[in-house]
């Protein structure tokens, strides 16, 4: 429930800003309060700032940066210039007194996390990593770029993964049962079974290090067809491309392979996978009701003649 999640982030807050003292006057180890020491980063980054362009960086007060700039100011830790392209606007950067002021808080700062962690196993380390990394990209406003991902071949422990996350994907999304779940085992498996590098190929898309989608191209009995197969794109990733680049590749594979034609099934629930397929060229040759994974469905199946294009 919303109430009990709540809560749960109340008191990891309380939690953290205990564990690393922003709670405390200043920061450890430091003259700055946090609202200061966030300021000196942002200047920090080795270009000039308006102070607009921290206020609207750091959702900070108006107010409270010009207090903290002045402050700057007056210890000589910022300098400004007026902009050669604005005659009303100012321009902040550090001085080297200000840098060498950021290089004490950041080494504390960095020096007390160290101390944090330091007690953990790696394989803890490794645990808190990637659950941070969850929970920034989880609370972030979507602003990966899809020129972020990577595509990469398939390799051990990804079939099992690919298998699991489908199953439960559209169980949740859709309400479909545990049978879809072996329905992919038996694809995949026979996949890996025969599989043929000359015919067939396989893709998982990353974002930062994280798998986020697969798409696959199997061989059928008809020599000049092939099939493309089990897309799908992890929902906290959609509307970056993933989707579309992943069919791309496998239509370029097929090409490459010297395949007529490419074909692939799927349900007309799946929305948002068809309107890929269709942008991509796929026309729909037939449809049929079934009775499949606990549901009423109708299977769909998409054609792409290669030789056209």
């Amino acid at each position: 429930m919303l109430s009990s999640l709540v809560e749960q982030v109340r008191t990891f807050n309380r939690f953290y800003t205990r564990e690393i003292g922003l709670l405390a006057e200043h920061l450890p180890a430091s003259d700055f309060t946090l609202a200061e020491a966030r300021v000196l980063y942002e200047l920090a980054q080795g270009r000039e700032r308006t102070a607009a362009d921290m206020i609207r960086s750091l959702g900070m007060d108006k107010a409270h940066v010009s207090r903290i700039v002045v402050r700057f100011r007056e210890a000589g830790l910022v300098k400004s210039r007026v902009s050669p392209e604005h005659g009303k606007r100012k321009l902040l950067s550090l001085t080297p007194a200000g840098r060498k002021a950021f290089q004490r808080l950041n080494d504390g700062t960095e020096s007390q996390i160290a101390s944090l962690v330091a007690p953990l196993t790696p394989e803890h380390r490794q645990r808190l990593a990637k659950d941070m990394r969850e929970i920034q990209k989880l609370l972030s406003p979507r602003t990966a770029p899809a020129g972020d991902v990577q595509l990469r071949p398939v390799k051990a422990g990804d079939l099992g993964w690919i298998t699991h996350r489908q199953a439960v994907l559209y169980h949740q999304e859709y309400g479909w049962d545990w049978t879809y779940e072996g329905l992919v085992a038996q694809i995949l498996g026979d996949f890996a079974m025969h599989f043929d590098a000359s015919r067939e190929d396989g893709w998982v898309a990353e974002l930062k290090g994280e798998f986020v989608g697969s798409v696959f191209l199997m061989k059928s009995q008809d020599a000049q067809a092939a099939k493309l197969r089990l897309l799908y794109v992890e929902p906290s990733s959609r509307g970056l491309g993933i989707g579309s680049r992943l069919v791309k590749r496998c239509i370029d594979r097929a090409r490459e392979l010297g395949y007529g034609k490419l074909t692939l099934w799927t349900n007309d629930v799946l929305v948002s996978a068809r309107k890929i397929y269709q942008a991509a060229g796929f026309t729909l040759l037939e449809e049929n009701r079934h009775h499949s994974f606990g549901k009423d469905l109708v299977g769909q199946t998409w054609v792409l003649d290669l030789k056209d294009q």
